[in-house]
């Protein structure tokens, strides 16, 4: 085995958080199938960010810095890829499956000629190749897939499924530029600004703990209640397709199959029913806790926890108990 290929997404100069997850499960995959841990940065200016990634795991970290890479260009990003796949000889490429993730690996591996599978929650070393697990049918089956007629194998990784260790294996993290010789086409595409909320919240599909709001918040001023809870939680605020398309919240909030796909360590869903294209976003949080007036509500069927009562009663009472118990 020739070695892992980690893509790191950061952002502002901050290594994401789902890029760390990938490094370190490339860390246990390559101690044991044998091989080296090379980490891809792209960016504007990335030098410094190396320590982050060697104390996950790191071996060598390539650095691709040019001013116009500041803000994601897709042509270029997938140039810089493509070449740092061929110079390390990757055996495996591990891309977290986040927004600039799912648009940059399908991109790559059809300029290899290779194999991608696509929001997996588990890696493994095969007899003939690499192994991988995905959800498929909205999340009500799981699908095992190789990739063992071409090299090298890519997949894309779900946030918040492969956790990080609490003992991290270091890496030597050496630092090598790598040089690319990018041409006028790599950025016929490119993102020109990027207008971020004031005060904007947490990203739900990085959050460890996630409460959302459904059709049963009855307008925009009730997802107070979600956001009191989500607060006293410290998690993020999230919100079925049917309060999106209300206009009650933005839709970066929206967990779904239209939405974000999630997989907190604990997830709240208040007031919603539970429709299929929910399901499918939600459904591998390791635990979900309803509340619902409904008994009936479909979701229950999953949860872990359920309370049949009225969220306006219900959240404020364990909004009270979770600030009492954190003073």
């Amino acid at each position: 085995m020739s070695g892992i290929l980690v893509f790191a997404e950061q952002r502002e100069h901050k290594i994401k958080k789902p890029a760390l997850e990938a490094v370190a499960l490339g860390r246990k995959l390559a101690e044991r199938a044998g091989g080296t841990v090379s980490v891809l940065l792209v960016g504007g200016a990335v030098a410094g960010l190396e320590s982050d990634l060697a104390r996950y795991g790191a071996d060598v970290v390539q650095a691709v810095s040019d001013p116009r890479l500041s803000l994601y260009v897709p042509e270029a990003y997938a140039r810089a890829l493509e070449l740092a796949i061929k110079s390390t000889d990757a055996d495996l490429v591990l891309i977290p499956a986040t927004a600039m993730g799912k648009d940059l690996a399908p991109r790559v591996a059809a300029r290899l000629k290779t194999g991608l599978a696509s929001d997996c929650t588990y890696v493994e070393k095969h007899e003939a190749g690499w192994r991988f697990r995905r959800p498929v049918y909205s999340g009500k089956a799981i699908a095992t897939v190789a990739i063992a007629g071409s090299r090298p194998a890519m997949a894309t990784l779900r946030p918040n499924v492969f956790q990080l260790p609490a003992a991290p294996v270091a890496g030597k993290g050496e630092l090598k530029a790598l040089q690319v010789a990018f041409e006028d086409k790599d950025f016929r595409c490119r993102t020109v600004s990027v207008h971020a909320d004031q005060g904007a919240e947490l990203d739900v599909a990085e959050a460890s703990i996630v409460v959302s709001g459904g059709r049963a918040m009855k307008g925009p001023e009730n997802f107070s209640y979600i956001r009191d809870l989500a607060k006293a939680l410290g998690g993020a605020v999230g919100a079925s397709r049917a309060a999106v398309d209300a206009g009650w919240i933005d839709h970066q909030h929206q967990v779904g199959q239209t939405g974000k796909v999630v997989s907190p360590n604990l997830y709240v869903a208040c007031g919603i029913s539970g429709a299929i294209q929910h399901l499918a976003g939600m459904s591998s949080s390791k635990v979900i806790v309803v509340i619902n007036k409904d008994a009936d509500a479909p979701l229950f069927k999953i949860a872990d926890y359920g309370i049949v009562g009225d969220l306006y009663q219900v959240i404020p009472m364990m909004v009270q108990e979770i600030n009492r118990l954190k003073s």
